[in-house]
């Protein structure tokens, strides 16, 4: 058995998908495949069983649903993260994967690569976003009327962050990952979960979806 590294458990009604993310995990040595699942129901299951690290959930399956099934995971196994992969975007569908405890959605035509950066952030207790599910959102916050941040105090806000913490933010609600971000501002990839760890205290935020919504409100993430 390989040590020190991250026990996954995938979720999917797909059998051809399981094994091509499977796959996957096989070259990465930082993840184990620990079990496989067709359904929601057989994803809480296994995860009684095996209290995995990770467990990657497909949304719409027979009987119950990933949103069910993540509800119940992250209920019974605090230690256990859930993140979405899913081929189905919509606010409805977003919002309720967080509200069962979700700790990032994903879409299925994500690179591999950009695939294992944002489950290694994860797991480092960070919250991860597709760029499409960033975009949503950003379409959902530009629709909405008279519920938007004081314009005064999202200004006073923005003031209290340096340049670099303001292009870090703007690269966080683009669902980049702390390493594509060091990459882009030439950065290590610790320095960007510090400075990120700054910009949630100066902000009073909780978390990376958190402070994309922010970045969103603010003008900070316009992909001009």
């Amino acid at each position: 058995m390989k040590q020190n590294v991250a026990r996954i458990v995938l979720v999917d009604d797909h059998v051809l998908y399981r094994e091509s993310l499977r796959g996957l995990f096989d070259r990465w040595t930082e993840f184990e495949v620990v079990g496989e699942a067709t359904s929601g129901a057989e994803a809480v299951e296994l995860c009684e069983q095996l209290e995995p690290d990770l467990v990657l959930m497909d949304i719409s399956m027979p009987g119950m649903s990933g949103l069910e099934s993540t509800e119940t995971i992250v209920g019974g196994h605090s230690s256990t993260r859930v993140v979405m992969l899913s081929a189905e975007i919509s606010e409805e569908k977003v919002a309720s994967a967080f509200q069962c405890g979700a700790s990032g959605y994903l879409l299925k035509n994500i690179h591999g690569y950009q695939l294992r950066s944002r489950l290694n952030d994860v797991l480092q207790g960070d919250v991860v976003l597709s760029g499409d599910v960033v975009d949503l959102c950003l379409d959902v916050l530009r629709a909405e009327r008279g519920q938007k941040p004081g314009a005064d105090h999202v200004s006073d806000a923005v003031a209290s962050l340096s340049a670099q913490e303001r292009e870090i933010l703007k690269y966080v609600a683009f669902g980049d990952s702390n390493k594509e971000i060091g990459e882009r501002l030439f950065i290590s990839e610790s320095t960007v979960k510090k400075r990120f760890s700054v910009i949630l205290a100066k902000l009073g935020l909780e978390n990376r979806v958190q402070a994309a919504v922010f970045a969103l409100h603010a003008g900070l993430a316009d992909r001009a």
